[in-house]
This record gives C-alpha cells, structure tokens and sequence, in this order.
C-alpha cells in the first residue's frame, strides 16, 4: 500500500473497513463461512472434502462466486479508465443493494453469495501500481509485510512504513468489529449501511479523481 499515493491509501483503508464489516456479516448470516476471505474457505473446502461433509459445497460455492466477483470486477474496471474506482465501487454498492433484497425475499444463501460475489469485485477498485495491487479483502500478505517492515526496524533500518499495513489490518478488523455487532442487532440494518457505506466510498473516489 506504501506505493500509492496519499488519497488512494486513505481508499485503500475504507475499502478494507468495508471488507470487514461485509465479512462479519457473511459470517454470521453463514454461521461461520467467510465472503471476503478465500482462505479461511479453501480450508473449510478442503477439511469438509476430507470428511466428506456438505461443508466442501458451502466453501466450494462461496469461492466460484467470489472469483466470479473479482472477473466481473476487473472487466469493470478495464473498461472504466481514470474513473475506475467511482465505478467500480459504485457497482459493489449496487450488488450490496440487491443482496439486501435477497435478504428479504430469500434469506438464506443467496444474499451470502452476493455478499460474496461483491467482495471479489471490489478488489478491482483501486488501480494498479507499478504492478502492485493491494489486496483489500484479505490480510495475510499485509501482515507478512507488517512482520518484515518491523523485523526491518528492528535491525536498525530507517524503516516506519509498517505503520500503513497496521493500519489496513486495523480497518478490516475495526469494520468486522462493527458489521458483527449490527448483523446481530438487525440484518437488514447491517446490509443496508453496507452499501450505503460502499456508495459513500464510490463518492469519495469519485472526489479523488476528480481532484487528480
């Protein structure tokens, strides 16, 4: 996230929050499968396929849907130029919208795998970066780069650039922190400040570019 500019990392960090609080509620609204995080259901894919359990379906359709998401995003955004990020997260507030539907037509799965499905396009709301994109949904390799910029520090380097990737870590959690506790309280509540939260950010990125 270091190699982009100020305003992008400051997208980057509410598209995480965002990312967050969709997967808390895709989680309890799944009773524990995830709509942001792949690998946590290739597990769940791999540990229900060893056991034979209806687990390996559950993760197996979650994951076809999120890599869905993530094609249609990046079409998207191939063919939005400079207003890549407006566009691309207005779509995702678009889909957030419409699992909210589904939510109340047809609880259950389908509002999962839209959640899902908008959680693999919004990764291709911020642009690449000399080849770098920042994986928004997901927080492995942020916290591999934590862990290394710190181990850099450590030995002596001129190295505070770990504090970004703390903070994209932090605005996943704090989001999911806050997407739990509304899913419990009310899950319609909690789908529709998704995606009005998704607009809010498709707004700011449009302010962006308008202001590059």
């Amino acid at each position: 996230m270091i190699r982009f500019e100020r305003s992008h990392q400051h997208l980057a960090v509410g598209i995480a929050t965002l990312a967050g609080f969709v997967d808390a509620i895709g989680f309890v609204e799944s009773a524990g499968f995830f709509v942001s995080f792949m690998t946590g259901n290739s597990t769940r894919l791999a540990v229900g396929l060893a056991q034979w359990q209806g687990a390996a379906a559950i993760a197996g359709g979650i994951i076809i849907m999120f890599v869905a998401g993530v094609v249609a995003g990046a079409l998207v955004a191939a063919r939005s130029g400079p207003r890549q990020s407006r566009i691309v997260l207005a779509s995702v507030a678009v889909l957030l919208a419409a699992a909210i539907g589904l939510r109340l037509a047809l609880p259950g799965w389908p509002p999962v795998l839209c959640l899902a499905f908008a959680m693999g396009a919004v990764n291709a709301a911020l642009p690449a970066r000399n080849g770098t994109i920042v994986g928004v949904t997901y927080m492995t390799g942020t916290l591999v780069q934590l862990g290394h910029k710190i181990a850099n520090a450590l030995r002596g380097g001129d190295d505070g650039r770990w504090l970004g990737h703390l903070l994209l870590w932090g605005a996943l959690v704090a989001g999911a922190i806050v997407g739990a506790r509304t899913v419990l309280w009310s899950a319609p509540a909690a789908y529709g400040l998704a995606a009005a939260f998704a607009a809010a950010l498709a707004w700011r990125a449009g302010k962006v570019a308008h202001a590059g």
